[in-house]
């Protein structure tokens, strides 16, 4: 059953206090537990200090003592009913609070780039490194391995039951597995477990900010942890994690501002500033804040950049920040990259640099498939762990046009390396090697400037730009464009105003005509289409078709995928289709020479058909241990798949 409540209307509450109250409940209960917390959720929420307060009837009161907006033991939840403490209500109102963090980590409040799930999930979790001379720490006690094979039950019992399955109780189950875990020291996976239970709370309330995609990641991770860490796998001190994120003493800093970028999701909003130091290295500073109303969310989020940045007695903007730079005393950094603003931390206003001059300009040295390469590796480390700016690309490219991309044949914007963006070709504005690209905008939302800002880039083909954009993982070069510039020796310099230095923060910041300098501003009537392919064409003739237009379509990947994902939306029982359906899938991975897919995908199918019924021919309930494994494999071989054929298509074998 679906719940839909304003998470902004119920505190938040610790993982381990939803699991001690659904526990308490009687099995008559925990069966109507879903229903209880639908009915709830109809409710009026009323706030006084630290108390929320939901009149269940005429007669009962339900008031959750939350201190800092968190309820944090089970006594804070207080019920008028007769049944009370043992009673629905309780255990429907924390099905229906917002997950609060498992432990509260120093510094920022956001992490860069994807945005915290939902304001709620998972501690900051960071693989810890081992000085020089340790040895790895010894395998897990028993009581960790107790622990794991918990939270790997219950993880594979969410998985078989799909999202509409998985209701209050199986999620409560998965939290006490993930406090058992927690208690234990196993601190990545039990925060992996609590993002779980997150993304399985938003699939089944539809809330905005729900990507079936997070799920999938989201649980591949948790029964990938779980597995590896039961059979012993190495670097146990990475797959176990540490509770808090590492913050180092940096000493001093001078930092140069790149670019800003706005953050935005169903319940947080700002900002967040990228800087490069001496060494070329990266760091973030943001400023993210909860929001109430998602009408507001974007302007919040583009105004964000007028907010000073939090660091020391630094007197400037994010925006001004993105083309300064700071000199730090005392600075502390996370392996992120995230910058510290202790008390400790002192921080003036100094110079920037262009994006020309070191070091930034050694930022756009590297070829482009070793900075793919570079991105692609770092997506397999824990989130908190990875680099900043780990999965961030520096190219320099010429705008080709629009063409239409993907099976929907929408229209993109098409830009092809240049120069020093394009390894192994020859140098120069046309490089006849070099990739091309897919342009997107980094978010979708219309209140921010990223999708009217690359409209416009569209008119200019020809024009060269200097480029920071997020790598988009697909099997044709794809880049999320975040901020542009002028690339050296480019003999159409954009014509921006002179407080912007020569670059664009296209989430926070609007192009205008003007500003593009390019072979094409003379005419902005419309955008610059590359031509689509001529049945007509005849063999010999020199086809209409530009080289650069990427193919339509690319390996059907998508058959084992879309499996996947219909797994973890209904559960085992969605892979029991006819054997025709079976065969078509078959037929249509082995045809595009996917062989190994096809027989993961047989094997998938034949691991959620196999059950075991009784004399009555009642299905026998087991541990659903060979689906997971099934499954993860599957999830696995996809991941792996997309990574082989992003890295292909940029090195120019796709």
């Amino acid at each position: 059953m679906s719940v839909t409540a304003r998470t902004s209307d119920w505190p938040g509450v610790r993982p381990e206090v939803v699991a001690e109250v659904v526990a308490g409940l009687s099995a008559r209960l925990q069966k109507r537990l879903d229903g209880a917390a639908a009915k709830l959720a109809e409710r009026p929420v009323a706030r006084e200090g630290d108390e929320w307060r939901v009149e269940v009837d005429e007669e009962t009161v339900l008031v959750l003592h939350a201190p800092g907006g968190v309820v944090a033991v089970e006594a804070d939840v207080r019920c008028g009913c007769l049944l009370a403490p043992a009673c629905v209500h309780r255990a429907a109102a924390v099905s229906l609070c917002p997950l609060a963090e498992l432990e509260p980590g120093p510094g920022p409040a956001s992490e860069p780039g994807p945005a915290p799930e939902g304001g709620t999930g998972a501690a900051a979790v960071e693989a810890p490194e081992a000085p020089a001379g340790e040895t790895e720490p010894a395998p897990l006690t028993a009581a960790e391995l107790a622990a794991v094979r918990h939270l790997h039950a219950a993880a594979s019992a969410v998985l078989a039951a799909g999202v509409s399955g998985a209701g209050a109780v199986s999620q409560a189950e998965l939290l006490r597995a993930a406090h058992r875990a927690r208690v234990a020291g196993l601190h990545r996976p039990a925060a992996a477990a609590v993002t779980v239970v997150t993304r399985v709370r938003a699939a089944r309330s539809g809330a905005p900010d729900h990507r079936l995609a997070d799920l999938v990641a989201g649980l591949r991770e948790l029964l990938g942890l779980t597995t590896a860490l039961a059979a012993g796998a190495a670097p146990v001190a990475e797959l176990r994690g540490t509770a808090r994120q590492a913050y180092r003493d940096e000493g001093s800093l001078r930092l140069y501002g790149l670019f800003a970028e706005p953050v935005l999701t169903a319940t947080h909003a700002g900002a967040v500033s990228w800087a490069v130091d001496a060494n070329g290295r990266l760091s973030t500073i943001a400023e993210v804040m909860p929001h109430d109303d998602a009408a507001a969310a974007a302007p919040q989020a583009v105004g964000a950049g007028n907010r000073t940045v939090r660091l020391g007695d630094a007197a400037l903007s994010h925006r001004e920040f993105s083309r300064a730079g700071l000199a730090v005393q005392g600075a502390t950094r996370s392996t992120g990259g995230r910058l510290g603003a202790g008390a400790s931390v002192r921080a003036v206003r100094a110079a920037g640099t262009a994006w020309t001059a070191e070091p930034a300009a050694r930022l756009w040295s590297e070829p482009a498939p070793a900075q793919v390469a570079r991105a692609l590796a770092a997506q397999e480390l824990p989130y908190e762990s990875r680099p900043a700016g780990s999965d961030l690309l520096f190219l320099d490219v010429t705008l080709l046009g629009t063409a239409p991309c993907g099976p929907g044949g929408t229209p993109r914007l098409l830009a092809r390396c240049t120069a020093s963006g394009a390894a192994g070709a020859e140098s120069g504005p046309d490089c006849p090697g070099a990739p091309v690209i897919v342009l997107r905008p980094a978010h979708e939302h219309p209140g921010l400037p990223f999708r009217a800002n690359l409209a416009l880039l569209a008119t200019v083909p020809g024009l060269r730009l200097r480029v920071i954009g997020r790598l988009g993982r697909a099997d044709r070069p794809e880049l999320s464009l975040l901020a542009i510039g002028t690339p050296p020796d480019a003999p159409d310099p954009l014509t921006l105003p002179a407080d912007r230095a020569g670059r664009a923060n296209l989430g926070l910041e609007r192009l205008q005509a003007a500003d593009l300098a390019g072979p094409a501003t003379a005419d902005l009537a419309g955008p610059a289409t590359v031509p689509a392919p001529s049945p007509a064409d005849e063999p010999g003739q020199e086809s209409a078709v530009e080289p650069e237009v990427p193919a339509p379509y690319g390996p059907p990947v998508h058959v084992l995928g879309r499996r996947i994902e219909q797994t973890v939306t209904t559960g085992r029982n969605a892979l029991a289709p006819s054997e025709a359906s079976a065969a078509a899938d078959r037929a249509l991975l082995r045809a595009a020479g996917l062989v190994t897919a096809a027989e993961i995908l047989d094997a998938l199918r034949a691991t959620a058909a196999n059950r075991q019924r009784d004399v009555f021919g009642r299905v026998v309930t087991d541990d659903h241990e060979a689906f997971a494994t099934a499954w993860l494999t599957a999830a696995s071989y996809t991941e792996e798949l997309a990574t082989a054929l992003c890295t292909a298509a940029w090195s120019g074998e796709g």
